[in-house]
């Protein structure tokens, strides 16, 4: 969301008086699951700005984020999953959805530098199938 409050505040808008508002993102302070991706695209263009920006990625925020919204009775937490790729494509196709700064960044790619991505990255994960772990951050509150 360009404006997370704004956003969990119309969430708690449409949401009957007592019900619960989540939300939850994804930890990029270790790279999250797509660390391998901004690594890779970091070393191509050392400029580029990762998800580790993003609102709420980082242990607390989206607390604080609900709070700023208005939102009570906070409950704040964090949840651990393992992703298995049984090949590179079912990891890398996502990424050419367009969806999250991840999405956007391969779609404004010219295709040489989009191929010189992929590569890097397939060469940066281990041989398929492999395991991505990842840890989200989670947060509710009551509207």
């Amino acid at each position: 969301m360009d404006d997370p409050v704004a956003g969990l505040r119309e969430m708690a808008r449409v949401t009957r008086d007592g019900g619960v508002v989540a939300a939850c993102v994804w930890d990029f302070t270790d790279g999250g699951p797509i660390g391998p991706f901004w690594d890779a695209a970091q070393t191509l263009d050392p400029e580029v700005e990762t998800g580790s920006i993003c609102p709420g990625s980082r242990g607390g925020h989206l607390a604080d984020l609900l709070r700023a919204a208005g939102i009570g009775d906070i409950v704040d937490s964090a949840v651990a999953v393992d992703v298995e790729h049984a090949t590179f494509e079912d990891w890398w196709e996502p990424f050419t959805l367009g969806v999250a700064r991840s999405g956007a960044h391969v779609a404004g790619l010219e295709p040489d530098r989009r191929t010189a991505l992929r590569e890097l990255c397939r060469e940066r994960l281990p041989e398929p199938p492999f395991v991505v772990s990842a840890k989200a951050w989670v947060a509710r509150g009551t509207a």
